[in-house]
């Protein structure tokens, strides 16, 4: 790949602008009611003594990890992702296949209707399209053992949307930009969560 040409970073400013133009429509329009429902259901999911599953591919595997972090020592609620565990992750996408790796991690870890399952996906997962089926298997598992289904999706939420108990929708403003804002108010949203007044038990540091 060529280098960019300087004056190309002049012309990105329209870029930029229209980036956090749409990131501010998105941050008015996102739906209020349905992040303070996720975090009521947080909170019965720690009174219950329930475990917290983060799942995510891409990107959203990455948030993953930092919302483990943060649910685990901002609220206190035991919360784990598959994708934490690289061995584990590729000796089952090696041997048994990318579909079935994290219903399979979930079964060993013992989900149970007194846990929940929280997905962070892009599109929520297609299974006409093919698109994300290691997240579909997984609620379906989560389903069937009773555990709730939680999300916060962009695009038109997917499977995520249609079998889940509390999805969040992160509006789509930009076709052009749907990844990138999608994982960007994945952050967003769980960051609210972790400092919501009836969640959080630990300060932050700064």
């Amino acid at each position: 790949m060529k280098p960019t040409k300087a004056g190309n970073v002049e012309l990105g400013i329209e870029h930029v602008k229209n980036y956090f133009d749409n990131a501010c429509i998105i941050a008015e329009t996102i739906d209020k009611n349905q992040i303070n429902l996720l975090a009521s259901e947080l909170v019965s999911l720690r009174l219950g003594l329930g475990r917290l599953f983060v799942l995510g591919v891409g990107g959203s595997a990455a948030n993953a990890t930092h919302a483990v972090n943060d649910f685990r020592k901002l609220c206190r609620i035991e919360t784990y992702s598959p994708t934490d565990n690289v061995s584990e992750l590729t000796a089952r996408i090696n041997d048994e296949g990318w579909q079935s790796c994290f219903a399979a991690w979930l079964e060993v870890s013992n989900l149970g209707a007194g846990d929940a399952i929280l997905i962070l996906s892009v599109g929520g997962g297609n299974r006409e399209k093919g698109v994300s089926i290691n997240l579909i298997e997984a609620m379906d598992y989560a389903r069937k053992v009773g555990a709730k289904i939680f999300g916060i999706v962009g695009r038109d939420g997917g499977y995520t949307k249609e079998i889940g108990d509390v999805v969040v929708i992160v509006p789509t403003v930009n076709d052009c930009l749907v990844t990138p804002h999608s994982e960007a108010f994945q952050a967003v949203v769980w960051h609210c969560l972790v400092s919501h007044p009836a969640l959080q038990l630990q300060d932050t540091k700064w």
